[in-house]
């Protein structure tokens, strides 16, 4: 049987719910990784079921915008998720990426499971250590509980709008970081 596999035969695929700003940057970022299978752009964290993306753009229901990463762990692991993650966003700045602010984009890593949590806090102590960054990261970790997909004009928005300034000075600036830095594990584009 071979890694990641089920007896029978299916794959065994594993998720990431994670928030880094805006959720059409991340969703961008993460369509584009070999091993990805699925991303769904949503709101995770907060005290409101079902909510709207005027709802969560207040600030004030306590959830974040982020995505849900369905993957391959045999083709890209948890780990190298993580590390792609914290390089395509700030994660040292609390409650705002950019020009974006408010709890709805603060940095945030909702761990399925203590296999997750333990990877996510070794990966921020390491780079900590190492001052990659000239602050401390403040990237929160939090244990899964809900996910909200958010509406369906929200999916795929760079793709279907690479033109629209938002996706021409903030994500096509991170998609271009990304295949700097990550050429080897992205898919053919």
């Amino acid at each position: 049987m071979g890694q990641g596999q089920s007896k029978r035969g299916y794959k065994k695929l594993e998720m990431a719910t994670l928030g880094g700003g805006c959720f059409w940057c991340t969703e961008a970022v993460f369509s584009a990784m070999k091993g990805v299978i699925k991303v769904e752009p949503g709101y995770s964290g907060g005290r409101l079921p079902n909510p709207t993306y005027g709802q969560v753009s207040t600030g004030t229901t306590g959830h974040t915008e982020v995505v849900q990463i369905t993957f391959d762990p045999s083709v890209i692991s948890f780990r190298e998720i993580l590390e792609v993650f914290f390089t395509m966003h700030d994660p040292t700045t609390l409650n705002r990426q950019s020009a974006d602010m408010g709890t709805q984009y603060r940095s945030v890593v909702f761990y399925h499971d203590k296999k997750q949590k333990a990877a996510t806090e070794t990966l921020i102590a390491e780079l900590n250590n190492v001052k990659t960054y000239d602050s401390p990261i403040v990237t929160q970790v939090e244990p899964f509980r809900a996910f909200y997909k958010a509406e369906a004009y929200h999916k795929n928005y760079f793709q279907r709008n690479p033109e629209q300034s938002y996706c021409r000075l903030v994500i096509a600036p991170k998609i271009a970081k990304l295949r700097e830095h990550y050429q080897s594990k992205l898919r053919k584009m």
